[in-house]
Formats: structure tokens, C-alpha cells, sequence
């Protein structure tokens, strides 16, 4: 989601274009207007003469949702119990409970408790699952469960939830609880500072300023900025972040729109911190968005190197449009274009394959670009880092883990085998990697990937017509080979496995503190980006200085 700039507009463009977006709209307006007639006598008319009674709010409900949905993923309606429940506080601030948490099969899970926050102070860890809140049952609640962890500052909510099977109790304070854009920032050695970004929200500029003017006070005269797996935020944070690298009034990025009030030039307003100190940014597949807006726009201005693996691909603008009778929608405005006239967006929402998903475009198909010093750049798939790193690659089989939660589920059991294990960093052998392997099969964790989808659903068809029996024993043994493919995917790639455990293991002991203070002196991508700040001829060499 992106906030909401002025612009000055271009009067002569307007007018050249005027006759034909009239005519455009006049168009427009009858095919909208016929529709919704079309629509409401249908509404109607199926709500009086149906045989049964219908609830007319949850038809519409339903109807506007999936109308929407053939758009992109971005553009949703929220009613008004939406609004209520869902609406985003950018400022990075509520009250609740200082923790993740999800739903997963009906159950709702403690994914990661913040340290000394209301949930850590209770004594819930990561794995256990919430069964009851106040009077309320969950297993018999089945809208969103977060709405009630939260109320007014120093609300008392009693907690019922298992701990591997066992029933306990506690009672929540609820407390204000800030979101840190900047959760952590620190020196990986005697020049180098390092700053973790992971959202653009209302105080993301400023604590990326004040990270890197302490880093700098402190001796950094170079440094790495982190925007692995940030999912993006507020476009104006981003352009207030490359502007303490960049000088003002550069152009940062352009929103374009069939609407002419969204095509939008965004600069830098601000003088800048340092537009000289060296700086790497490490992106991954999860970075987007605002992510990319940074990391594209320091990238064509040759301020930063940028290493790590390929973007998320996300060059979509949304704004949130209020409607009536407290209602809302969230509408994708327009695209966004880096400094360069790059369009980063991957998937093709417009067009979609058979199964009715949106076509990716091809790396054949990416046009070429240049930066500011004339160095090639490329559009259509997401930021390419300069420097590609393999490592930084989630593998089909990691990303199944986690999807799963086989990585997480494994290591809440490990928490409880190895309970006086604190600050020591353990080191994971094959016989970790075996019991791993053994604990997936016995808890029957199922990677769903698409072919093991594809076969139960066969299966579940096969049922259906009544001919399973026939075909059980082809059933079973392409299952098993399925699944000794899979075992085998892990053996291929246990390195980067046991490096996900092992991150899951010391985030349960030491927060996700403990967990940056070991990337800065272990972490792969950090090490590679350190060594690059360090060779100043290939850091120059890559940015053509």
C-alpha cells in the first residue's frame, strides 16, 4: 500500500488528450451503467424469488470479492467489519500482544513471541497453540482470532493453550506494542555498519537515519543495508531512504497510469546524510515492493551495490479508496518505474493460463535498460542483484519446509529436548539432519508440492468413482517414490536446510537479537558483502567509478 502525494500536472498533456478520454469515458459510463442495471435486477430478483432465505449482505459480500479477485491479489474490498478488523496502523504502533501469530488448520499458533513484550511476559513460546481466549472456545471461532488479543492498553485476557499436548493457562497485559522498522542495526566490523530494514512504515526514513548517523558516529565508514524478505510499505519511505544516499531532487521513481492524476515524478526533498559512503543493499526473493523501489533506484543511480538473489517482482501501486456506509477498497492505481523506465512487475495479471494463473514474463522477453553510468539493467522479473549469489536462492525443497512447517514444528521439539541450551550456537550434524528427516515422517508432514498434490487429487477423484481399490497399490508406489525423491532433494541441498534450522533454533533461545548478532559473523551474504565493501577496486570496478 502506498500513501497519498500531490502532483502538479502538465496542463498542455491534459489537453491533447482530452477529446479522446472523453469519448473513452462516455463509452465507459454506458457499459458501466448497463451492467449495473443488468446487476441489481438480478440481485433482486434472485433475492425475492430464491426457494430458501438468503442473507442478501453476505451475497454481495461474496460477489464484489470475487469480481475483484480475477483482477491481481492487490486490489480488495473491505466491508465494514473488514474495515474494522483489518485496517493497517502504518504508524507502527498497536495494541496487542507483541507477537506472530497464524491460523493453520483451524488452529492458531505462536509463531514468534518479541522479546518483553506482552506475550513473552505471559511465558507463551513459539509452537504453542492457543485453544481458548477469555470465554471464547476457538475451535468454535471461526473468524480472525487476532481480534481477540486486542483492546485497550492494560486489558487482562486470560489464555488457555497446549504445550506439546499439555494444557496450561496464563493471562495476557495487553500493552502498546511498536512495530521497529529497524529491529536491529549494529557493526559487523571496526568500518563496516549494518542495518536491518524490514517494512516501510510511517518511521522507516527516520530509523534508517538514525541507525546509519549512529553507525557513522560510531566509525562506519561503510555500510550494508538488509531488505531481505521486506515485503514493502509506503512508496514515499522508500523515496525518504534513498534520499539519505542520494542528493535532492534526484527522481527516484515514476508512478504510471491510465489515469492521468496517478502519473506521479517522485524526487528526493530532503538534503542528504552521506551520498558518498560505500553501500551494498542485500535483497532476496521476498523483497518487494518498496523493497524494490529502493534497491532499483540505488541501483540505476550507481549509488549501491546490490547482491543477493532476484526480487520478489512486485511493481504494482495500490491506494485505499473510502466508500460508502464505512466501507473500503483497496485499488491498484497504477505501475511504478526505477530512474532508468524499469518496470519490475513479474507476473502479467491481464493474462492468465489455463488454470487461471498470471503469466510470469520470460527472461526472453526483459528489455534492457541503463543506469546512470551506462551500465545494463533489466526490467520484467524483479531486481537482478549485480552480484548473484546461489546461496541466497530458497530451494523448491526449503520453501516446502517452511510452507509446512516442517523446519518449525521440528525445532519446537527440539526447544523442549534441549531446555539449557541459551546463547551457545549449536552445530548441526548429519545425525541432526537424520532425526530431521525421521521427525517428518513420523509427524506425516506432507510437502504438497504440485505433483504430490496432483496425485491426491487423483486419488480423491478415484474415490469418487468408486475404482481406488484399483488402482491403490500404482497409488502407493508412486507415493513412495514421490516421497524418496523428496528425502533425497533434502540430502542435495542439507546445507541450506540445516542453516534454516539452525537460524529457527537460535531465534527460539535468543530472539531475533540473538539471531542478527549471528548473521553479522556468519551469515553468507553479509560476509560476501563486507569483502566487497572492503575491495574498493571491485566495488568501483562494478559501479563503474
Amino acid at each position: 500500500m502506498f500513501s497519498k502525494i500531490k502532483k502538479r500536472y502538465f496542463i498542455p498533456v491534459i489537453l491533447s488528450g482530452f477529446l479522446l478520454v472523453g469519448a473513452s469515458f462516455k463509452d465507459d459510463f454506458f457499459e458501466i451503467a448497463k451492467q449495473i442495471e443488468i446487476f441489481t435486477t438480478l440481485f433482486k430478483t434472485v433475492n425475492q424469488n430464491y426457494v430458501d432465505q438468503t442473507n442478501p449482505a453476505e451475497m454481495m459480500d461474496k460477489a464484489i470479492k470475487s469480481m475483484l479477485a480475477d483482477l491481481d491479489p492487490y486490489t480488495n474490498y473491505f466491508n465494514e467489519q473488514d474495515v474494522v478488523k483489518f485496517k493497517i496502523n502504518n504508524t507502527g504502533e498497536y495494541t496487542g500482544i507483541g507477537a506472530l501469530i497464524t491460523r493453520k488448520d483451524d488452529k492458531v499458533i505462536i509463531k514468534e513471541p518479541y522479546k518483553n513484550f506482552p506475550a513473552d511476559k505471559a511465558g507463551l513460546k513459539a509452537g504453542d497453540e492457543i485453544i481458548q481466549i477469555g470465554d471464547v472456545l476457538l475451535a468454535d471461532f471461526k473468524e480472525d482470532a487476532s481480534q481477540l488479543l486486542k483492546g485497550a492498553k492494560n486489558t487482562k485476557v486470560a489464555i488457555k493453550y497446549l504445550r506439546q499436548g499439555k494444557p496450561m493457562t496464563t493471562q495476557l497485559v495487553l500493552d502498546e506494542v511498536e512495530i521497529k522498522a529497524v529491529p536491529f542495526f549494529g557493526k559487523i566490523d571496526e568500518t563496516t555498519g549494518y542495518i536491518v530494514l524490514t517494512q516501510f512504515n510511517r518511521k522507516a526514513s527516520q530509523e534508517t537515519k538514525e541507525a546509519l548517523e549512529s553507525l557513522k558516529a560510531d566509525g562506519a565508514t561503510k555500510i550494508v543495508l538488509d531488505l531481505r524478505g521486506n515485503p514493502g510499505g509506503l512508496l514515499n519511505e522508500a523515496v525518504n531512504i534513498c534520499n539519505l544516499f542520494v542528493s535532492k531532487d534526484e527522481v527516484i521513481v515514476n508512478t504510471k497510469s491510465k489515469n492521468e492524476k496517478y502519473n506521479i515524478t517522485y524526487k528526493t526533498t530532503k538534503e542528504p546524510v552521506d551520498t558518498e559512503i560505500p553501500l551494498v543493499v542485500i535483497v532476496d526473493g521476498k523483497s518487494a515492493s518498496a523493497s524494490e523501489i529502493v534497491s532499483g533506484a540505488l541501483q540505476d543511480l550507481d549509488r549501491a551495490v546490490i547482491v543477493g538473489a532476484r526480487s520478489f517482482g512486485k511493481g504494482l501501486v495500490q491506494r485505499p479508496i473510502d466508500m460508502t456506509y464505512g466501507t473500503q477498497v483497496k485499488v491498484t492505481i497504477s505501475r511504478y518505474y526505477t530512474p532508468s523506465g524499469r518496470c519490475i512487475q513479474a507476473l502479467d495479471y491481464s493474462h492468465k493460463d489455463k488454470s487461471g494463473k498470471a503469466i510470469r514474463t520470460e527472461e526472453k522477453n526483459y528489455n534492457a535498460f541503463k543506469t546512470k553510468k551506462g551500465r545494463t539493467v533489466y526490467d520484467g522479473g524483479g531486481i537482478l542483484p549485480d552480484v548473484q549469489i546461489e546461496e541466497t536462492k530458497l530451494s523448491s525443497i526449503a520453501e516446502a519446509l517452511q510452507k509446512n512447517d516442517g523446519i518449525f514444528n521440528y525445532v519446537t521439539q527440539y526447544y523442549y529436548k534441549n531446555p539449557a541450551l541459551g546463547d551457545k550456537i549449536p552445530t548441526l550434524t548429519d545425525a541432526d539432519l537424520a532425526d530431521f528427516k525421521t521427525f517428518l515422517k513420523k509427524e506425516k508432514i506432507s510437502f504438497d508440492t504440485e505433483t504430490e498434490v496432483a496425485l491426491k487429487n487423483t486419488l480423491e477423484k478415484a474415490k469418487k468413482e468408486k475404482i481406488e481399490a484399483t488402482i491403490a497399490t500404482e497409488y502407493q508406489q508412486l507415493m513412495t517414490a514421490l516421497q524418496k525423491s523428496e528425502e533425497t532433494l533434502i540430502d542435495k541441498n542439507q546445507k541450506e536446510i540445516k542453516n534454516l534450522i539452525l537460524d529457527e533454533i537460535i531465534k527460539r533461545y535468543q530472539y531475533k537479537e540473538g539471531l542478527y548478532q549471528y548473521y553479522i559473523k556468519n551469515n553468507f551474504e553479509i560476509k560476501k558483502a563486507t569483502t566487497l565493501l572492503t575491495n574498493s577496486t571491485e566495488y568501483n570496478k562494478i559501479l563503474k567509478i
